[in-house]
């Protein structure tokens, strides 16, 4: 099964003698956990247009991802799914503090949502974010601690709650805690959690991007599994950024721009919308309109006050998060 035996791909030029010009013919992208079959057509696009390159993936939560690059990995380019986790790197002095000027729509080149996933016939009748805290209904979404996938799943669910319950903050996490307490196993990313729900067969729902929903029934059959949208859900941002401190070591700057530049592309922005992702391109965003069901996206600045304060107040340590593990 091509979904899980694609762990880390590298990409080379396949025609001879066409050497890059830039410094550098090489690069790293570290991504997220869910993305391996995304980046490998978008670095197939990429290569077809500059032959004689190689783009090495590299693929996992993006905490994980985080940290291993302040530990050591060279990665050229992140391409992640939580503007926090480049923060974390902002702040160890890796990514440059304005790193969100350096690409359009705030260095983010596409984007999705938190979706269910259920299976055919969706016997236990999943439609919205209440129906996650029934006794009988069993959740699955990776941990959030190191997922950033699951991070989204949690602060969609509370901005959920915080809607149906008027803010009041004690309803809000009884809500919250009881979608965990439906959680059987927390993976530990994204992908993990879809072999716990398609090949495992736990669970009655599982919580994932928009764009790994679709993915799955592609891979398995449309007719194994239903993609159900909730009412509400909240706008999950893919930023990327250029890890200065790599590129200025390995003097492959002109060809890490130039590759997160193409996923702004009509090219790139088409083969995002092809595995699932909403695209800020409007004539590419129009001709895939039909397989975007609508839906209210909320954002966090607006429920939630913004990155910072959500870092502080619910992934710290001792934070909202922390607490609802606690009450597990």
């Amino acid at each position: 099964m091509k979904r899980f035996l694609l762990i880390g791909t590298t990409i080379a030029g396949l025609l001879a003698g066409s050497a890059s010009a830039w410094s550098a013919d090489k690069i790293l992208n570290a991504s997220y956990d869910v993305a391996r079959e995304l980046f490998a057509d978008v670095n197939k696009g990429y290569i077809a247009a500059h032959p004689g390159v190689t783009i090495d993936q590299s693929h996992a939560g993006t905490s994980k991802q985080a940290r291993a690059i302040v530990e050591g990995l060279e990665a050229d380019v992140v391409t992640f799914n939580q503007i926090t986790d480049i923060d974390f790197l902002v702040k160890n002095g890796f990514v440059s503090d304005d790193w969100q000027n350096d690409f359009a729509n705030k260095s983010s080149p596409f984007y999705s949502l938190p979706s269910f996933l259920v299976r055919a016939g969706n016997p236990k009748g999943i439609k919205d974010w209440n129906d996650l805290v029934r006794d009988d209904v069993k959740v699955i979404f990776p941990n959030p601690k190191t997922s950033g996938n699951a991070r989204y799943t949690y602060l969609a669910a509370t901005a959920y709650a915080k809607e149906a319950f008027n803010n009041d903050p004690a309803k809000v996490a009884e809500f919250v805690t009881k979608i965990f307490d439906n959680v059987p196993v927390f993976d530990t990313g994204g992908r993990a959690s879809t072999t716990t729900f398609v090949e495992r067969e736990i669970g009655d729902v599982l919580i994932t991007f928009e764009s790994e929903t679709t993915g799955i029934r592609k891979e398995f059959g449309e007719d194994k599994f239903e993609s159900v949208t909730p009412s509400v859900s909240l706008l999950a941002e893919f930023p990327v950024a250029i890890v200065d401190k790599v590129v200025d070591k390995r003097d492959s700057r002109e060809f890490a721009k130039s590759y997160l530049d193409f996923l702004y592309t009509p090219e790139g922005q088409k083969i995002a919308a092809e595995h699932g992702n909403r695209v800020n391109d409007e004539a590419v965003a129009a001709e895939f309109k039909d397989k975007f069901p609508e839906i209210r996206l909320v954002t966090v600045e607006d429920v939630f006050g913004g990155w910072p304060k959500v870092q502080e107040e619910h992934f710290a340590s001792g934070g909202l998060l922390d607490q609802i593990f606690g009450e597990r």
